[in-house]
């Protein structure tokens, strides 16, 4: 499942989701290399 996740104030990367941590972050994995950041959450229109 593809997941994104916020890195820093602006920087975004989108990858398949690895795993979930303790601290509320999300690791995601881009070819070879893992991301750890806060993910983003989809909004639904009302």
């Amino acid at each position: 499942m593809l997941r994104t996740i916020l890195m820093g104030s602006c920087v975004y990367v989108q990858g398949t989701f690895v795993r979930n941590l303790a601290d509320g972050k999300i690791v995601v994995r881009v070819g070879n290399r893992l991301y750890q950041g806060l993910p983003v959450l989809a909004k639904v229109a009302a």
